[in-house]
Protein backbone atom coordinates (compact mmCIF):
# COMPACT_ATOMS: atom_id res chain seq x y z
CA UNK A 1 0.00 0.00 0.00
CA UNK A 2 2.72 2.47 0.94
CA UNK A 3 5.03 3.21 -1.98
CA UNK A 4 7.97 5.56 -1.55
CA UNK A 5 5.92 8.61 -2.46
CA UNK A 6 3.26 7.80 0.13
CA UNK A 7 5.92 7.14 2.75
CA UNK A 8 7.36 10.56 2.06
CA UNK A 9 3.94 12.21 2.38
CA UNK A 10 3.33 10.39 5.68
CA UNK A 11 6.72 11.37 7.07
CA UNK A 12 6.24 15.03 6.15
CA UNK A 13 2.76 15.09 7.68
CA UNK A 14 4.07 13.64 10.94
CA UNK A 15 6.86 16.21 10.99
CA UNK A 16 4.46 19.06 10.32
CA UNK A 17 2.21 18.03 13.20
CA UNK A 18 5.16 17.75 15.59
CA UNK A 19 6.50 21.18 14.60
CA UNK A 20 3.20 22.76 15.64
CA UNK A 21 3.07 22.72 19.44
CA UNK A 22 -0.26 21.62 20.90
CA UNK A 23 -0.34 21.40 24.68
CA UNK A 24 -3.82 20.51 25.94
CA UNK A 25 -6.07 23.53 25.52
CA UNK A 26 -3.82 25.11 22.91
CA UNK A 27 -4.25 22.83 19.88
CA UNK A 28 -5.47 25.45 17.39
CA UNK A 29 -2.33 25.46 15.22
CA UNK A 30 -2.10 21.70 14.80
CA UNK A 31 -5.85 21.45 14.11
CA UNK A 32 -5.42 24.02 11.34
CA UNK A 33 -2.57 21.94 9.86
CA UNK A 34 -4.66 18.77 9.95
CA UNK A 35 -7.63 20.50 8.34
CA UNK A 36 -5.41 21.78 5.54
CA UNK A 37 -3.98 18.31 4.90
CA UNK A 38 -7.35 16.58 4.99
CA UNK A 39 -8.56 18.85 2.20
CA UNK A 40 -5.32 18.36 0.28
CA UNK A 41 -5.64 14.58 0.54
CA UNK A 42 -9.15 14.58 -0.93
CA UNK A 43 -11.36 13.99 2.09
CA UNK A 44 -14.98 14.66 1.16
CA UNK A 45 -15.53 16.96 4.10
CA UNK A 46 -13.73 18.30 7.11
CA UNK A 47 -15.18 20.13 10.08
CA UNK A 48 -14.22 21.35 13.53
CA UNK A 49 -16.68 20.97 16.41
CA UNK A 50 -17.27 23.30 19.35
CA UNK A 51 -14.55 21.63 21.47
CA UNK A 52 -12.05 22.08 18.64
CA UNK A 53 -11.83 18.44 17.49
CA UNK A 54 -11.17 18.17 13.76
CA UNK A 55 -12.99 15.41 11.87
CA UNK A 56 -12.29 14.28 8.32
CA UNK A 57 -14.91 12.28 6.42
CA UNK A 58 -14.56 9.97 3.42
CA UNK A 59 -17.81 8.75 1.90
CA UNK A 60 -18.13 5.34 0.32
CA UNK A 61 -20.25 5.00 -2.82
CA UNK A 62 -22.74 2.88 -0.89
CA UNK A 63 -24.21 3.10 2.60
CA UNK A 64 -22.83 0.81 5.28
CA UNK A 65 -20.69 0.69 8.42
CA UNK A 66 -19.24 3.88 9.86
CA UNK A 67 -15.72 3.50 11.24
CA UNK A 68 -13.95 6.17 13.26
CA UNK A 69 -10.19 6.44 13.77
CA UNK A 70 -9.46 8.37 16.98
CA UNK A 71 -6.11 10.11 17.42
CA UNK A 72 -5.59 12.77 20.06
CA UNK A 73 -3.40 15.68 19.01
CA UNK A 74 -2.76 17.36 22.35
CA UNK A 75 0.51 16.67 24.15
CA UNK A 76 1.99 17.08 27.59
CA UNK A 77 4.26 20.14 27.98
CA UNK A 78 8.04 20.28 27.61
CA UNK A 79 9.17 21.84 30.92
CA UNK A 80 12.84 22.17 29.96
CA UNK A 81 13.88 21.74 26.33
CA UNK A 82 17.57 22.05 27.31
CA UNK A 83 17.37 18.45 28.55
CA UNK A 84 16.52 17.24 25.05
CA UNK A 85 19.28 16.03 22.72
CA UNK A 86 17.03 16.79 19.76
CA UNK A 87 14.76 19.88 19.67
CA UNK A 88 11.32 18.82 20.96
CA UNK A 89 9.56 20.60 18.12
CA UNK A 90 12.19 20.15 15.42
CA UNK A 91 10.89 16.81 14.09
CA UNK A 92 14.45 15.85 13.17
CA UNK A 93 15.03 12.50 11.50
CA UNK A 94 18.10 10.71 12.83
CA UNK A 95 18.89 7.06 12.07
CA UNK A 96 15.33 6.32 10.96
CA UNK A 97 13.69 7.96 13.98
CA UNK A 98 11.53 11.09 14.00
CA UNK A 99 12.21 12.98 17.24
CA UNK A 100 9.86 15.37 18.99
CA UNK A 101 7.10 15.86 21.52
CA UNK A 102 4.05 13.90 20.43
CA UNK A 103 5.75 11.64 17.91
CA UNK A 104 4.69 8.51 19.82
CA UNK A 105 1.82 10.08 21.77
CA UNK A 106 0.34 10.41 19.29
CA UNK A 107 0.91 12.60 16.26
CA UNK A 108 2.66 9.78 14.45
CA UNK A 109 -0.37 7.52 14.79
CA UNK A 110 -2.77 10.31 13.81
CA UNK A 111 -0.70 10.98 10.69
CA UNK A 112 -0.74 7.27 9.82
CA UNK A 113 -4.53 7.14 10.20
CA UNK A 114 -5.03 10.17 7.97
CA UNK A 115 -2.81 8.78 5.21
CA UNK A 116 -4.13 5.21 5.44
CA UNK A 117 -7.73 6.33 5.01
CA UNK A 118 -6.86 8.61 2.09
CA UNK A 119 -4.91 5.82 0.35
CA UNK A 120 -7.74 3.33 0.88
CA UNK A 121 -10.23 5.76 -0.67
CA UNK A 122 -7.93 6.33 -3.64
CA UNK A 123 -7.12 2.66 -4.21
CA UNK A 124 -10.77 1.55 -4.04
CA UNK A 125 -12.10 4.56 -5.93
CA UNK A 126 -14.41 4.91 -2.92
CA UNK A 127 -16.21 1.75 -3.96
CA UNK A 128 -17.01 0.52 -0.47
CA UNK A 129 -20.10 0.36 1.72
CA UNK A 130 -19.83 2.88 4.51
CA UNK A 131 -18.12 5.99 5.83
CA UNK A 132 -14.64 6.55 7.18
CA UNK A 133 -13.94 9.24 9.76
CA UNK A 134 -10.58 10.32 11.15
CA UNK A 135 -10.62 12.57 14.20
CA UNK A 136 -7.86 14.74 15.63
CA UNK A 137 -9.02 14.95 19.24
CA UNK A 138 -8.25 17.65 21.81
CA UNK A 139 -7.77 17.51 25.58
CA UNK A 140 -7.15 13.76 25.92
CA UNK A 141 -4.12 14.19 28.15
CA UNK A 142 -6.18 15.93 30.83
CA UNK A 143 -9.62 14.44 30.26
CA UNK A 144 -9.65 10.99 28.64
CA UNK A 145 -12.78 10.47 26.56
CA UNK A 146 -14.60 13.68 27.40
CA UNK A 147 -13.89 15.58 24.16
CA UNK A 148 -14.63 12.34 22.29
CA UNK A 149 -18.23 12.51 23.48
CA UNK A 150 -18.79 15.34 21.04
CA UNK A 151 -17.35 13.27 18.20
CA UNK A 152 -19.46 10.16 18.77
CA UNK A 153 -22.59 12.32 19.06
CA UNK A 154 -21.87 13.71 15.60
CA UNK A 155 -20.40 10.71 13.80
CA UNK A 156 -22.39 7.90 15.43
CA UNK A 157 -19.78 5.27 14.49
CA UNK A 158 -20.36 1.53 14.43
CA UNK A 159 -16.68 0.89 15.08
CA UNK A 160 -13.82 2.86 16.65
CA UNK A 161 -10.07 2.36 16.32
CA UNK A 162 -8.03 4.01 19.10
CA UNK A 163 -4.57 4.79 17.73
CA UNK A 164 -2.57 4.87 20.97
CA UNK A 165 0.79 3.10 20.86
CA UNK A 166 0.45 -0.67 21.05
CA UNK A 167 3.74 -1.85 19.50
CA UNK A 168 1.58 -3.00 16.56
CA UNK A 169 -0.43 -5.31 18.80
CA UNK A 170 -4.22 -5.44 18.91
CA UNK A 171 -5.71 -4.01 22.11
CA UNK A 172 -9.18 -5.11 23.18
CA UNK A 173 -9.58 -3.35 26.52
CA UNK A 174 -8.16 -1.34 29.39
CA UNK A 175 -8.71 -0.58 33.05
CA UNK A 176 -10.57 2.64 33.69
CA UNK A 177 -9.60 5.44 36.05
CA UNK A 178 -11.30 7.52 38.70
CA UNK A 179 -10.10 10.35 40.93
CA UNK A 180 -11.75 10.07 44.34
CA UNK A 181 -11.73 13.03 46.73
CA UNK A 182 -12.24 12.69 50.48
CA UNK A 183 -12.71 15.85 52.55
CA UNK A 184 -12.70 16.28 56.32
CA UNK A 185 -13.91 19.39 58.12
CA UNK A 186 -12.72 20.49 61.54
CA UNK A 187 -12.49 23.60 63.70
CA UNK A 188 -9.56 26.03 63.72
CA UNK A 189 -7.70 26.87 66.92
CA UNK A 190 -4.34 28.23 68.00
CA UNK A 191 -1.79 25.42 68.16
CA UNK A 192 -1.00 26.47 71.74
CA UNK A 193 -4.54 25.36 72.64
CA UNK A 194 -5.25 22.46 70.22
CA UNK A 195 -7.99 21.03 72.46
CA UNK A 196 -10.19 24.00 71.52
CA UNK A 197 -10.16 23.00 67.85
CA UNK A 198 -10.89 19.92 65.75
CA UNK A 199 -7.90 18.83 63.69
CA UNK A 200 -9.14 17.86 60.20
CA UNK A 201 -5.86 16.07 59.39
CA UNK A 202 -6.20 13.76 62.43
CA UNK A 203 -9.73 12.94 61.28
CA UNK A 204 -8.45 12.25 57.78
CA UNK A 205 -5.75 9.95 59.11
CA UNK A 206 -8.41 7.71 60.64
CA UNK A 207 -10.18 7.41 57.29
CA UNK A 208 -6.94 6.72 55.41
CA UNK A 209 -6.00 3.98 57.87
CA UNK A 210 -9.36 2.25 57.38
CA UNK A 211 -9.18 2.57 53.60
CA UNK A 212 -6.07 0.39 53.61
CA UNK A 213 -8.32 -2.53 54.57
CA UNK A 214 -10.62 -2.18 51.53
CA UNK A 215 -10.36 -5.23 49.29
CA UNK A 216 -10.67 -3.94 45.73
CA UNK A 217 -11.99 -6.35 43.08
CA UNK A 218 -9.81 -8.39 40.74
CA UNK A 219 -10.56 -9.16 37.08
CA UNK A 220 -9.16 -12.29 35.45
CA UNK A 221 -7.88 -10.29 32.47
CA UNK A 222 -7.51 -6.66 33.57
CA UNK A 223 -6.06 -7.40 37.00
CA UNK A 224 -6.62 -5.55 40.28
CA UNK A 225 -8.80 -2.50 40.84
CA UNK A 226 -6.07 -0.44 42.50
CA UNK A 227 -6.91 2.20 45.13
CA UNK A 228 -3.96 4.39 46.14
CA UNK A 229 -3.48 7.74 47.88
CA UNK A 230 -1.88 10.24 45.50
CA UNK A 231 -2.26 13.61 47.21
CA UNK A 232 -3.15 15.21 50.53
CA UNK A 233 -3.58 18.88 51.42
CA UNK A 234 -4.64 20.76 54.54
CA UNK A 235 -5.84 24.29 55.16
CA UNK A 236 -4.81 26.83 56.15
CA UNK A 237 -1.47 26.41 54.43
CA UNK A 238 1.13 27.25 55.59
CA UNK A 239 -0.37 26.26 58.91
CA UNK A 240 1.97 27.95 61.41
CA UNK A 241 0.39 28.00 64.86
CA UNK A 242 -3.03 26.97 63.51
CA UNK A 243 -4.92 23.69 63.89
CA UNK A 244 -6.07 22.82 60.32
CA UNK A 245 -9.83 22.94 59.89
CA UNK A 246 -9.87 21.32 56.44
CA UNK A 247 -8.13 18.40 54.79
CA UNK A 248 -8.49 16.93 51.30
CA UNK A 249 -7.08 13.58 50.15
CA UNK A 250 -7.12 12.35 46.56
CA UNK A 251 -7.08 8.68 45.65
CA UNK A 252 -6.43 7.13 42.25
CA UNK A 253 -8.73 4.18 41.58
CA UNK A 254 -8.12 1.86 38.63
CA UNK A 255 -11.50 0.62 37.46
CA UNK A 256 -12.59 -2.78 36.18
CA UNK A 257 -15.31 -3.70 33.71
CA UNK A 258 -18.82 -3.23 35.06
CA UNK A 259 -17.92 -1.05 38.05
CA UNK A 260 -20.33 1.82 38.66
CA UNK A 261 -19.83 5.26 40.16
CA UNK A 262 -22.01 4.36 43.14
CA UNK A 263 -20.39 0.95 43.68
CA UNK A 264 -16.84 2.31 43.72
CA UNK A 265 -17.63 4.92 46.38
CA UNK A 266 -19.76 2.60 48.53
CA UNK A 267 -17.00 0.99 50.66
CA UNK A 268 -15.43 4.39 51.35
CA UNK A 269 -18.79 5.88 52.29
CA UNK A 270 -19.35 2.92 54.63
CA UNK A 271 -16.07 3.67 56.42
CA UNK A 272 -17.01 7.35 56.79
CA UNK A 273 -20.47 6.48 58.12
CA UNK A 274 -19.00 4.09 60.70
CA UNK A 275 -16.45 6.64 61.88
CA UNK A 276 -19.11 9.34 62.17
CA UNK A 277 -21.15 6.97 64.32
CA UNK A 278 -18.12 6.42 66.61
CA UNK A 279 -16.86 10.03 66.70
CA UNK A 280 -19.28 12.94 67.09
CA UNK A 281 -16.58 15.36 65.88
CA UNK A 282 -16.03 13.50 62.61
CA UNK A 283 -17.32 15.44 59.60
CA UNK A 284 -16.34 14.02 56.21
CA UNK A 285 -17.57 13.36 52.69
CA UNK A 286 -16.42 11.48 49.60
CA UNK A 287 -16.96 12.37 45.95
CA UNK A 288 -15.35 12.27 42.54
CA UNK A 289 -13.03 15.06 41.48
CA UNK A 290 -14.64 17.51 39.09
CA UNK A 291 -12.53 18.45 36.13
CA UNK A 292 -13.02 21.64 34.18
CA UNK A 293 -10.89 22.60 31.21
CA UNK A 294 -11.15 25.38 28.66
CA UNK A 295 -10.74 24.48 24.99
CA UNK A 296 -8.91 26.70 22.55
CA UNK A 297 -12.38 27.49 21.14
CA UNK A 298 -13.26 28.95 24.59
CA UNK A 299 -15.77 26.13 25.13
CA UNK A 300 -15.59 24.54 28.59
CA UNK A 301 -15.31 20.81 29.21
CA UNK A 302 -16.51 19.79 32.63
CA UNK A 303 -17.34 16.51 34.32
CA UNK A 304 -16.57 13.98 37.04
CA UNK A 305 -13.21 12.26 36.70
CA UNK A 306 -14.64 8.77 36.24
CA UNK A 307 -13.45 7.02 33.09
CA UNK A 308 -14.85 3.47 32.72
CA UNK A 309 -12.98 0.29 31.88
CA UNK A 310 -13.82 -1.77 28.80
CA UNK A 311 -12.97 -5.18 27.41
CA UNK A 312 -14.04 -7.26 24.42
CA UNK A 313 -13.67 -10.97 23.87
CA UNK A 314 -11.18 -12.24 21.31
CA UNK A 315 -13.99 -13.80 19.26
CA UNK A 316 -15.89 -10.49 18.97
CA UNK A 317 -16.66 -9.86 15.28
CA UNK A 318 -14.89 -6.48 15.18
CA UNK A 319 -11.85 -7.82 17.02
CA UNK A 320 -11.63 -10.68 14.53
CA UNK A 321 -12.10 -8.37 11.55
CA UNK A 322 -9.30 -6.11 12.79
CA UNK A 323 -7.08 -9.11 13.53
CA UNK A 324 -7.66 -10.42 10.00
CA UNK A 325 -6.87 -7.02 8.50
CA UNK A 326 -3.63 -6.68 10.43
CA UNK A 327 -2.52 -10.12 9.33
CA UNK A 328 -3.34 -9.23 5.72
CA UNK A 329 -1.05 -6.23 6.17
CA UNK A 330 1.81 -8.54 7.15
CA UNK A 331 1.52 -7.77 10.86
CA UNK A 332 1.24 -10.66 13.30
CA UNK A 333 -0.25 -8.96 16.36
CA UNK A 334 -0.75 -10.26 19.85
CA UNK A 335 -4.21 -9.66 21.28
CA UNK A 336 -3.84 -7.89 24.61
CA UNK A 337 -4.96 -4.82 26.64
CA UNK A 338 -3.74 -1.29 27.23
CA UNK A 339 -2.05 -0.65 30.57
CA UNK A 340 -3.27 2.96 30.61
CA UNK A 341 -6.48 4.93 30.07
CA UNK A 342 -7.54 6.07 26.57
CA UNK A 343 -10.46 7.72 24.80
CA UNK A 344 -11.87 4.21 24.65
CA UNK A 345 -13.27 4.94 28.12
CA UNK A 346 -15.93 6.95 26.34
CA UNK A 347 -16.48 5.01 23.13
CA UNK A 348 -16.55 1.51 24.63
CA UNK A 349 -16.97 2.21 28.36
CA UNK A 350 -19.70 4.86 28.20
CA UNK A 351 -21.27 4.64 24.75
CA UNK A 352 -20.98 0.88 24.16
CA UNK A 353 -19.46 1.32 20.69
CA UNK A 354 -17.32 -1.57 19.48
CA UNK A 355 -13.72 -0.40 19.97
CA UNK A 356 -10.21 -1.74 19.49
CA UNK A 357 -6.78 -0.20 19.88
CA UNK A 358 -3.89 -0.40 17.44
CA UNK A 359 -0.91 1.86 16.98
CA UNK A 360 2.78 1.92 16.10
CA UNK A 361 5.56 2.62 18.61
CA UNK A 362 6.11 1.62 22.24
CA UNK A 363 3.86 2.69 25.10
CA UNK A 364 6.81 3.69 27.31
CA UNK A 365 8.01 6.40 24.90
CA UNK A 366 5.07 8.66 25.72
CA UNK A 367 5.88 11.80 27.73
CA UNK A 368 9.62 11.08 27.70
CA UNK A 369 12.61 13.32 26.97
CA UNK A 370 13.76 12.76 23.37
CA UNK A 371 10.45 11.11 22.50
CA UNK A 372 10.55 9.55 19.03
CA UNK A 373 8.82 7.23 16.61
CA UNK A 374 10.66 4.91 14.27
CA UNK A 375 9.79 5.52 10.64
CA UNK A 376 9.46 1.80 10.04
CA UNK A 377 6.91 1.60 12.87
CA UNK A 378 5.09 4.61 11.44
CA UNK A 379 4.84 2.96 8.02
CA UNK A 380 3.71 -0.37 9.48
CA UNK A 381 1.08 1.45 11.49
CA UNK A 382 -0.36 2.98 8.34
CA UNK A 383 -0.33 -0.44 6.66
CA UNK A 384 -2.21 -1.82 9.66
CA UNK A 385 -4.92 0.85 9.53
CA UNK A 386 -5.26 0.22 5.80
CA UNK A 387 -5.55 -3.53 6.47
CA UNK A 388 -8.31 -2.96 9.03
CA UNK A 389 -10.26 -0.95 6.45
CA UNK A 390 -9.78 -3.68 3.84
CA UNK A 391 -11.11 -6.28 6.26
CA UNK A 392 -14.09 -4.22 7.45
CA UNK A 393 -15.15 -3.38 3.91
CA UNK A 394 -14.22 -6.76 2.37
CA UNK A 395 -11.71 -5.36 -0.12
Amino acid sequence: MLNNKRKEVLTKLCQELVKNQSVSGDEAKVIKVIKKNLKKLGYDECFVDSYGNVIGHIKGKKTGKRILFDGHVDTVPVPDDSKWTHPPFGAEIIDGKIYGRGTSDMKGQTSAMIIAAACFAEDTNRDFEGDIFVAGVVHEELFEGVASRKISETVKPNYVVIGESSELNLKIGQRGRAEIVIETFGKPAHSANPEKGINAVYKMSKIIEKIQDIETPVHEVLGKGILVLTDIKSSPYPGASVVPDYCKATFDRRLLVGETKEGVLAPIQKIIDELIAEDKEMNAKVSYAIGKETCYTNESIEGERFFPAWLYKEDDEFVQAAFKGLNMAGINPKITQYSFCTNGSHYAGEAGIKTIGFGPSRENLAHTIDEYIEQEQLFLGAEGYYGILKSIYNK
